[in-house]
């Protein structure tokens, strides 16, 4: 009988986790086989490896603890690839040497599958003085669009590209620039973004004080904190973009504020880390320790120590079991063995215990469950240092003053204090969607339940697609177990779940979270500016370390539209062999109205010549084909072929503004070329800059990064919604943003992981 019990988890099994030879044949069977490759991988260090081993395989099976996708996918393959998730990057010097070093790093480190963050706050602003070459700064942001061409050419393992973090402080001079970054939609796609708040501008923008913006000891603005605050909101609100890490905080309740200062986080933001720290993850899954689920339910404490003590364990092996890209990472890592245990399912755990995510009982529930959790891990890494030995920096004194150890339990501190702990930190909750997925749609990290059944389209071998319905786990076990009742009044998902309930749960997980939670809290399309801001002023008043928000709307897109009783659309009859037409292709008048451009591509002896045509409809002007000319033949093919497809595209009317983003996020592995004070990375982009241009300059786009101008045309497909942007892996719009990540409901694709 097969482990996976949805058609979804062995999928994705199949596609990311199980181990397969070069030409595809599999070599893990089943999921047996994939948990047992692991355990014996992990078990290696250790004297007794087969009790090890077995007590490893039996953590691992029936998906009760779920380590990282990087250890399921790579644990005892012998492949050259690190079971570190991501790495918080060497800082970066605020020299061009330095800057470039950097670089190289971290392609070393995305080539091997790590995610990487960086704090871009050391490099000088723009317009500053460069000694030396009689030369202006760019300034950060020019080097961020360096690093993000640098990670579309990085394919991460597991068929995923690189993820990447940039932070910047609030006080940095171009703080207001990092803010505005991402509003243009082809620029740094690569990059979550995240801004440093400290405590002073915190208190500041409560006071309406003015605010300086300080590099190297030297003032180069003041404005008001408030006005940047709201800069900041205004930007999450409408591009949800940057987020905020509360930077003091971090510092202030960091087990290693001794020996350590943290600047920047992992993609996702579940771990600070310091200069090469690397983040280590793993998930107890709490959906498999109710008893008694929806009838009278508990959870099994016993158990839950018991499984959390052998997490530890394992976790603790991955350390001495990894590679690592480079040596500095492997210094930090033995140095501090840092690791981030953390939890999933834990709504669909609060629904078979029958409590409502978000509502006083359930906050309690999980800070009891949370505290559990963190005293069993302490506890077990106190009793792994009297076996193996502390971590090479633990200092006893200043351990004894870290907030997070004063809230332990009594017999835990004293163990502590008695053999020292065996990792400095060692819980965090990072992003589960894929591997939630893979243990059977259990609910992500502690998000709520995001949708109780969605509809998932499956591409077929032979170009089809077939609908599938894919329900969340406690959802399912009510079903099983009650038949056709109805669901209770405390089964609460993502679309209803009122925002402040969401921080809620993130400040209640918090005190017992050493690391940080990676979490997005999911607020409506209409909330109003001033509630949303209230947001964050709650996420900081009740002790969160960061805060992440989505909003859709006309700009990001709308996360994933569920409907618990929705209309299925009628399946084509494919055995006619008609193609079925989303929309009929517009008709081409015999005269259309164009414009015809010049671009000189420095590598390139002859310019091109872009002409695009338009066609008027309902009032409107939208562009109706292209066509690029050029002297230099060594173009001739590719721009015959592009201008086809992208006419046919047009002619298909609809939102094609998708065009110009796709065309300005291709990049040439040998280098872009500096254009009117931008960087653009191919000339394919600088084609996909010159049809923006022309959409702005006829009104079809409202401007650069700012989205389509009213369009009767441009809802042809019909969803009832707007489907926000398809997934980079299999096309679906099944994208949903989780954790802080986009995360595709129909493939498990994630560019967190």
């Amino acid at each position: 009988m097969s482990a996976f019990t949805t058609p979804i988890a062995e999928q994705i099994w199949d596609m990311k986790y199980r181990l397969k030879e070069a030409d595809g044949t599999p070599i893990d069977q089943s999921a047996e086989d994939t948990w047992r490759r692991i355990a014996d991988a992990l078990a290696i260090v250790e004297d007794d490896q087969t009790a090890w081993a077995d007590k490893f395989y039996a953590a691992l099976s029936d998906f009760k603890y779920l380590p990282a996708g990087r250890i399921v996918a790579g644990a005892g393959t012998g492949r050259s690839v690190t079971l570190f998730n991501c790495f918080v990057m060497g800082t970066v010097p605020d020299s061009m040497g330095g800057i470039f070093d950097m670089l190289k790093e971290a392609a070393l480190t995305m080539q091997q599958g790590g995610g990487i963050g960086y704090d871009f706050s050391t490099i000088r602003p723009q317009g500053a003085a460069v000694s030396g070459v009689a030369a202006d700064a760019s300034g950060p942001l020019s080097f961020m669009d360096v690093w993000d061409s640098m990670c579309r050419t990085i394919m991460s393992a597991g068929s995923r590209r690189g993820a990447m973090m940039a932070t910047m402080r609030c006080d940095h001079p171009d703080v207001e620039a990092f803010i505005e970054a991402k509003q243009d939609p082809a620029r740094l796609r690569m990059f979550n973004v995240s801004v440093l708040a400290t405590d002073p501008f915190m208190q500041a923008v409560q006071d309406n004080a003015p605010w300086d913006l300080v590099f190297d000891g030297k003032v180069y603005r003041t404005i008001q904190a408030r006005d940047l605050w709201d800069k900041m909101m205004r930007a999450t609100y409408d591009y949800a973009e940057p987020g905020v890490i509360f930077i003091d905080r971090i510092n202030a309740e960091n087990n290693l504020n001794y020996a350590e200062t943290i600047a920047a986080t992992n993609p996702c933001g579940e771990q600070p880390l310091p200069p090469y720290g690397a983040c280590l993850l793993g998930s107890i899954n709490l959906t498999r320790l109710v008893q008694n689920p929806f009838d009278g339910a508990v959870l099994n404490e016993t158990a839950l120590d018991d499984l959390v003590a052998t997490a530890i364990r394992m976790m603790d092996n991955v350390v001495d079991a990894s590679r690592f890209p480079l040596e500095a990472q492997a210094q930090e890592a033995a140095a501090k063995r840092r690791v981030g245990l953390g939890v999933t399912g834990l709504a669909d755990a609060l629904a078979m215990c029958g409590l409502r995510y978000g509502s006083d009982d359930a906050v309690k529930q999980t800070e009891v469950w949370m505290a559990r959790i963190a005293n069993a891990a302490y506890r077990a890494s106190a009793r792994l240092a009297a076996e193996k030995g502390a971590f090479t920096l633990f200092d006893a004194a200043a351990y004894a003053k870290a907030p997070m150890i004063q809230r332990l339990d009594p017999d835990v501190q004293a163990l502590i204090a008695e053999h020292g702990l065996r990792n400095a930190l060692l819980t965090s909750i990072a992003p589960t969607g894929t591997i939630s997925l893979y243990a059977g749609n259990v609910s992500s990290g502690i998000e709520p339940i995001f949708a109780n059944s969605y509809t998932r389209k499956v591409l077929q071998p032979d170009g089809t697609r077939t609908e599938e319905e894919v329900v969340d786990y406690a959802v399912q076990m009510w079903r099983d177990l009650k038949g056709d009742a109805p669901l209770p009044d405390y089964f609460v998902n993502a679309q209803t779940l009122a925002p402040l309930d969401h921080v809620r749960m993130q400040a209640a997980a918090q005190p017992w979270v050493d690391s940080s939670i990676s979490k997005t809290i999911n607020v409506p399309a209409d909330i109003s500016f001033d509630a949303f801001k209230d947001v964050y002023a709650e996420a900081y008043a009740t002790g969160c370390k960061g805060c992440t928000t989505y909003r859709p709307n006309a700009v990001t897109g709308s996360v994933l539209t569920v409907s618990e009783a929705e209309t299925k659309p009628e399946v084509a009859d494919s055995s006619s062999g008609e193609i079925v037409y989303m929309s009929e292709p517009l008709d081409r008048p015999s005269a259309l109205e164009g414009n015809t451009y010049k671009v000189k591509w420095p590598d390139s002896e002859h310019a091109l010549y872009i002409t695009i045509n338009d066609i008027v409809l309902n009032g409107h002007r939208r562009p109706f084909e292209v066509f690029i000319n050029s002297k230099n033949m060594e173009h001739f093919a590719w721009t015959v072929a592009l201008t086809r497809m992208i006419s046919a595209v047009f002619r298909r009317g609809g939102d094609v503004t998708f065009v110009v983003e796709e065309l300005k996020a291709v990049f040439d592995p040998r280098g872009g070329a500096w254009m009117q004070g931008k960087y653009v990375p191919s000339i394919l982009a600088a084609i996909g800059g010159v049809i923006e241009t022309h959409m702005i300059a006829t009104g079809f786009l409202a401007g650069e990064g700012m989205g389509l101008k009213s369009d009767p045309q441009a809802d042809v497909v019909n969803l009832g919604h707007k489907p926000g942007p398809a997934c980079p892996s299999c096309g679906q719009y099944d994208l949903r943003m989780v954790e802080g990540c986009l995360t595709c409901g129909s493939c498990g694709h994630s560019k967190c992981g």
